[in-house]
């Protein structure tokens, strides 16, 4: 009997739980990881590049490169924690714990970068930012790999997977949503200047470590249900991109529309301070205007995709953000609330922008598996999600380098200097026509994606037809 029971349990260890299902404390974990997520990819593309010009004095094109390159290295150091994580995998049957790694390097590697000490500015207090940013970045990085990663693997009920989805993006919502509008209030609340920033950094810090902590803690002990496939050489990724027209069109379209949100969201405390002629409060209502729309107008855009299609309600989504934006080209000589308008315009379009993409992509993944008759989908995703990282780095970056090309004067312990008229318009440039160009580049290969339901349909009875034939 025993022995029957080792064998039994042997066999179970071998194979692996079928149709697991997850607990409703094991959904909530997995989605709290989400609050952290959201809170890294928010608070340094709304306020680092502002910390580095307004309280360090940095010059523009030098906090332009602090902020690009260590997102630049997410692209490098991804795979090489992916491997790493694979063979903790294959070896104990779970990578759960490189999300208590990636979470115990990131929150005080995060609170660092914003805790530059007094004495240093200009450059040296770039190489302080920059050393402790690219340190988060691969805290970050250990903790995100990581937790794409498990979906798949703790369970295979297609229902299941879909449920925790859900609920991770309503985390993932909300903590844009607090963590951007929360970051200039903590500011503020600190006292401003140096010593705000270090305040926000800590709270934000903590508030990442208690995510990433709890995502781990519920996690550790879920089994995982597959081993999962090994990280794709560059070569792979490459022919993988080459072979699939509608995803290169998709990522294409998205890597443009990124650069144009990165944008404006680094712009956002810039427009506040020197033409609104606010501060905190100021860009707490503008990254309220941009992002609270997303979440009463996302039924919207649901209700669209349905009628309309997919293809066409993204092209709707970036004709009001193209519209909203050149409108914002008029920022000076506009009152204030028509401004706050025109920026909750672009929140409508917003939510569009990021719900069309992410649900053209499973598409796009399908098709390719029903034309080379096997899955992908992981090389896509890996792909995807370095050219979003790089995009969104690359747009704080680009505006960076307009405030330095039009004369941007920066200033140490966040003193508002008087700007020349030049740098006042390389402001209103980043917020309003950049991102209207990088949305009129985005639109040729939008309109070339000819994927739709039915060809999909087609293109899997194609590939059924094949394989019983």
């Amino acid at each position: 009997m025993r022995e029957s029971q080792r064998i039994a349990t042997r066999i179970g260890t071998i194979l692996g739980p079928m149709s697991q299902r997850l607990t409703s404390g094991q959904r909530f974990g997995y989605a709290f990881g989400s609050f952290g997520t959201g809170g890294f990819a928010t608070v340094p593309g709304l306020v680092l590049l502002f910390y580095l010009t307004d309280i360090l004095g940095v010059a523009a094109a030098v906090a332009s490169l602090v902020v690009f390159l260590p997102k630049a290295w997410d692209v490098i150091i991804a795979p090489v924690v992916g491997s790493m994580s694979d063979k903790t995998m294959v070896r104990t049957g779970s990578r759960a714990k490189w999300l208590l790694i990636g979470g115990l390097i990131l929150a005080p590697m995060f609170a660092l970068t914003f805790a530059a000490p007094g004495g240093l500015e200009g450059n040296a207090a770039a190489l302080w930012v920059g050393v402790f940013f690219l340190f988060a970045i691969t805290g970050f990085a250990t903790f995100q790999v990581t937790y794409l990663a498990m979906p798949a693997e703790i369970t295979d009920d297609y229902g299941e997977r879909t449920r925790i989805t859900a609920i991770r993006i309503v985390f993932l919502t909300l903590s844009i949503l607090l963590f951007g509008a929360g970051a200039p209030i903590l500011v503020k609340a600190f006292g401003s200047g140096r010593s705000g920033y270090a305040g926000m950094g800590v709270v934000v810090a903590v508030l990442l470590l208690i995510a990433t902590v709890v995502c781990w803690l519920i996690l550790r002990r879920v089994r995982s249900y597959t081993q999962g496939a090994s990280e794709p050489t560059m070569q792979e990724r490459v022919a993988a991109v080459r072979e699939n027209r509608w995803f290169l069109l998709l990522m294409l379209t998205f890597v443009a529309q990124a650069l144009a949100t990165g944008a404006m969201l680094a712009a956002v405390p810039y427009l506040a301070t020197y033409i609104l002629g606010g501060g905190e409060l100021q860009q707490t209502l503008l990254f309220a205007c941009l992002v609270a729309p997303a979440i009463i107008v996302m039924p919207l855009w649901a209700m669209v995709s349905k009628r309309a299609g997919k293809q066409r309600g993204f092209l709707m989504a970036s004709a009001v953000f193209l519209i909203a934006t050149v409108g914002l080209f008029f920022s000076r000589s506009l009152p204030d609330a028509a401004v706050y308008g025109l920026v909750g315009l672009v929140g409508v379009a917003y939510a569009g922008m990021q719900m069309f993409p992410l649900a053209m992509l499973p598409d796009a993944v399908a098709a390719d598996a029903a034309q080379h008759g096997h899955q992908r989908a992981g090389v896509f995703t890996g792909v995807w999600a370095a050219a979003e990282t790089v995009s969104l780095a690359l747009g704080p970056a680009i505006v960076g380098l307009i405030l330095a090309v039009t004369g941007f004067i920066s200033s140490e312990g966040g003193q508002t200097v008087t700007q020349p008229n030049s740098a006042l318009t390389g402001i209103v440039l980043s917020f309003s026509l950049f991102p209207a160009l990088m949305m009129l580049l985005s639109l040729p290969t939008l309109l070339k994606y000819d994927l739709t339901e039915q060809q999909l349909d087609e293109l899997r009875g194609a590939h059924d037809s094949a394989a019983t034939s």
